[in-house]
Formats: structure tokens, sequence, C-alpha cells
């Protein structure tokens, strides 16, 4: 059975890069989203079974609030617990100024405990993971008007894939992997509409905690 340093190390090989996000008026740069950060960052954890924990230490000051972050990864294998601690930032005195320090501080210890890579682009991370399923389904490449075959694809399989899933991180990276099956183009198919109220009632299952590992 692998320690926890050795899932740390093939979770951080695993984790594909995070993309920045789009610039806004009057920002001179693409913004690294603290939402983006830990969707990689918390899947590839969890893949190795690795589970996260924060506790929060906030200092106010005359004109602004620090937040300190102190991140505890458990091995949910064994006792081994990893601690990323003095990940910190600055938020304002307003109501949202706690909330906000708090998700930079978080954001910061997922880059560093996972060494994640950033960019404009979407990257593959250290070691890139393969997805069977994706070579199956034909992809439009970005045309429109282009209709996905059915017949070419294993519908049964691809039901199935969706509902093996147990966790609502890892069927949300499966749709973005399949992200043509869920294309407004092939809403006349039958099977788009049966494959798309299988997602979102799976999906709600998931948010709810109705499905748990076995």
């Amino acid at each position: 059975m692998k320690n926890i340093y050795q899932k740390l190390h093939q979770a951080c090989l695993n984790a594909g890069g995070v993309k920045k996000g789009e610039k806004v008026k009057g920002m001179h740069f693409n913004p690294l989203l603290h939402d983006a950060v830990q969707e990689v960052a918390v899947q590839a954890l969890l893949d190795e079974r690795l589970y996260p924990m924060c506790s929060y230490k906030t200092d106010t000051h005359d004109s602004f609030v620090m937040v300190t972050c102190y991140m505890r990864i458990h091995d949910v294998d064994s006792d081994d617990v990893v601690e990323m601690n003095g990940c910190s930032a600055m938020g304002g005195l307003d109501k949202f100024g706690t909330g906000q320090a708090m998700s930079y501080s978080r954001k910061y210890a997922f880059l560093n405990l996972l060494n994640l890579k950033t960019g404009i682009k979407d990257d593959d991370g250290y070691e890139a993971k393969s997805f069977e399923e994706v070579k199956k389904i034909p992809k439009s490449n970005g045309k429109k008007n282009i209709k996905l075959d059915m017949e070419e694809l294993d519908m049964g399989r691809i039901k199935n894939d969706i509902q093996v899933i147990d966790d609502i991180y890892a069927l949300r990276k499966w749709r973005k992997a399949n992200s043509d099956l869920f294309d407004s183009n092939n809403k006349s198919l039958r099977e788009y509409r049966q494959l798309t109220d299988l997602y979102e009632t799976h999906e709600t299952k998931l948010n709810q905690g109705v499905i748990t590992n076995g």
C-alpha cells in the first residue's frame, strides 16, 4: 500500500494544469480562479484517497484582514496526515473581505501542495491522463450543426460510465471530457434526451448525498 507521500506524488503527476480565467474589463491579466484550482486539486487528491481539511486564523488590522490557511491532508487508508500551513491572503474590512481572503489562502495552499501548473491554455499537467471513453466519441471540432451518429456509440457503456461514478467532481470531469454528447445540436435525438436526463438525475443524487461509496 502506498504511503501518504507516494500518494501526494501521484496526485501531483495526475493533476491536470489549471487554466486561468478570462480577462474582465479593467483587468490587465488573466485571473487564476479559486474554483478552478479547487476542482483540479480536490479531484487529484480524492483519486488517491486523500482528503483535505482546512482551518483558518484571522488577524484584523486597521485597514485589512489577514487570513492564514492551515491545511491538513488525511490519508483515508491510514492515520497519516500531511500539513500545508502558512499560506495567507489579505482582504478588506467589508463583509466580503474575510471570505475572499479565505478563498485566496486556500487556493495558494492547493497550488503549493500539488505544485500545480497554471496557464492561459489547458495543460495536461506533469503526467497526462488517458480517457478511453473520449476515443469512443467522435468530436465536432467546434463546427456547428454536426450531429453525432449515435449508432457509432456504445450507448450501454456510456450509460454505465455515468451510473458507476460516485463522486460529483468525477462526474463533471466526465461531462467536460465528453461535451459533444451534451451539445444542443443533438437535441432532436432521442438518445440525447435520455443521456441528459440520466446525467441530471445522477448529478442530483450525488449533490444530495443519495449515492455513497460501497
